[in-house]
């Protein structure tokens, strides 16, 4: 039992608070009606709350500064949505207050939890009851008054915080009508539930037990928050419009201010969150508008806006998955690549420069309209990714399977023995057997010295691998290659299958020792391989 939040408290508070809104994302995007109906009210708290652990992980070990300040910067920086937003400045309001102070105990964090519900009330432009804001007070104002009763324990206030933040998340359909005609609780609110139980487990050690969240609320159950007329309600207009979002660097306070003003009349849904960061402050900005260029240009009037994401708000509905239909996606990491699966019939997700993550993923499966998909990551890295994507498309009554790919030679070979006339599971087990009998290597170039188990590297050396274990170093691309094949094949084989990149002289190269050397094995080359990988090798 923790009798005060530490440093390294803190961080476990955000860890145990990332798995919590992990694990309901799905629930709180089904939920998700307010301020408007796009499902991603989960999707952007949890990455929100990744951000601020990303930025612990990354900066804590390396700075001196207090985890808390860490961490609200993290969240600022990569806030999501409009409840990522709020969730950041309420991260944001608690670093003001406990950052730099001695561990916080039970009084001191109700104190911040109360200023940072305030703080997060001035960040939005229109103050809604029944939202995320009236969870985030009600936790609040319960904390504050269990210390007002005399129960100043850690425990006994992280507890009553958590319990009063749930009575006023049952509380909010009867103050938005959105919710009521709808049927549920606020997601954004919701979510805010899940990150303060997830403090409760923090310090006591239990996680709460609390019941399923009730579709509407009942009479006699509820525990409606007083409203504040210092928050006037606003409705949203209806009708389609976009989610502008971007940070905004090289700003002074005026001009923010000015911002501020200029967007609350172009839209709604506005929160606007300042951050301290080592180069000076930052905002993250929030909007929904009808006029993208407008909301844009009046970032560049105010500063330096970067990071600008524009996302339509009208709802997407996925397409229903057509019964009997079966289509295989493809991770790939370069345009040749994409044309190469595409031209055999199989949906691609390409690479782009930050890598692939499991919405791309999810997004392609969904976007197939097929009943049963079977994903090919090509990756060893990237298989725990397409797991999760597989998982959630689960979710919405797909069946998805993981074929284990770990190089993209591998996935060539699962593809040549699918076979939609097979059953999909057996279908899926078949394409397994044929990517693990593929032995893949690649000949790369070092890009810095390194220690490998063929010995030391320098910049500029071919490196011959095998199942990522690096056999051979030599000056010679070519070279490298001829002798990576013969050890490859010296254990048997059957066909070669071989992935060029840009240099198509050595693929001529290794075909030719192929002919020459191994003249029984069947070679199929393919042009089109990714830049940093010169030759790809498959051996079956």
């Amino acid at each position: 039992m923790l009798q005060a939040l530490d440093e390294a408290a803190v961080g476990r508070w955000c860890r145990t608070a990332v798995a919590a809104l992990s694990e309901a994302r799905g629930r709180l995007d089904a939920m998700n009606v307010f301020p408007v109906p796009d499902g991603d009210t989960g999707t952007n708290l949890l990455l929100t709350a990744q951000a601020a652990l990303a930025a612990l992980e990354r900066d804590g070990v390396r700075t001196t500064e207090p985890a808390w300040s860490v961490l609200s910067r993290g969240a600022v920086l990569g806030a999501r949505g409009n409840s990522g937003t709020i969730l950041a400045q309420l991260m944001r309001g608690l670093a003001d207050q406990l950052a730099g102070q001695p561990p916080a105990d039970g009084p001191a964090l109700a104190a911040a939890l109360l200023r940072a519900a305030d703080i997060a009330y001035t960040a939005v432009a229109d103050p809604e009851e029944g939202t995320f804001l009236t969870v985030a007070r009600g936790g609040a104002e319960a904390a504050t008054a269990c210390v007002a009763e005399g129960r100043t324990a850690l425990a006994d206030v992280v507890t009553a915080a958590a319990d009063g933040a749930r009575a006023a998340l049952e509380g909010t359909p009867e103050q938005l009508a959105a919710l009521r005609e709808a049927g549920v609780v606020d997601a954004g609110g919701a979510g805010l539930c899940a990150v303060l139980d997830a403090l409760v487990t923090t310090v006591t050690g239990v996680e709460p037990a609390r019941p399923p969240l009730a579709a509407s609320r009942e009479a006699g159950h509820a525990h409606a928050h007083r409203a504040d007329s210092r928050h006037v309600p606003h409705q949203p207009p209806p009708g389609p419009g976009s989610e502008v979002q971007y940070l905004l660097a090289d700003a002074d306070e005026e001009s923010v201010a000015r911002l501020h003003t200029r967007l609350a009349a172009l839209g709604d849904s506005l929160v606007v969150v300042g951050v301290d960061t080592p180069t000076g402050r930052e905002w993250n900005v929030h909007v929904h508008v009808s006029d993208i260029g407008a909301a844009i240009e009046a970032g560049i009037e105010a500063g330096r806006p970067y990071r600008i994401s524009v996302e339509p708000l009208a709802p997407v509905l996925p397409p229903e998955p057509e019964a009997g239909t079966r289509a295989l996606v493809a991770v790939v990491s370069s345009d040749g690549l994409a044309e190469l699966f595409a031209g055999a019939g199989v949906r691609v997700v390409t690479c782009g420069p930050d890598g692939v993550t499991e919405d791309d993923v999810l997004d392609e499966i969904v976007a197939s309209a097929a009943h049963e998909v079977a994903v090919l990551p090509n990756d060893a890295g990237l298989i725990p990714v397409a797991s999760r994507a597989a998982a959630r498309a689960r979710e919405l009554d797909r069946e998805v399977g993981v074929v284990p790919t770990r190089a993209l030679v591998q996935g060539l070979a699962a593809c040549a023995v699918a076979d939609p006339g097979r059953r999909f599971g057996d279908d899926v087990i078949a394409m397994a057997e044929a990517a693990a009998a593929t032995r893949w290597a690649e000949v790369t170039v070092a890009e810095q010295e390194a220690l490998t188990s063929a010995g030391r590297c320098q910049p500029g050396d071919a490196l011959g691998s095998a199942e990522g274990d690096v056999l051979l170093i030599g000056h010679d691309l070519a070279e490298v290659a001829r002798d990576l094949l013969d050890r490859l094949l010296s254990a048997g084989g059957e066909m070669a299958t071989l992935v060029v990149g840009e240099d198509e002289e050595l693929g001529e190269a290794v075909c030719r020792h192929l002919s020459s050397r191994h003249p029984t094995i069947e070679v199929v080359r393919y042009d089109g391989g990714p830049a940093g990988i010169p030759l790809q090798v498959g051996v079956e």
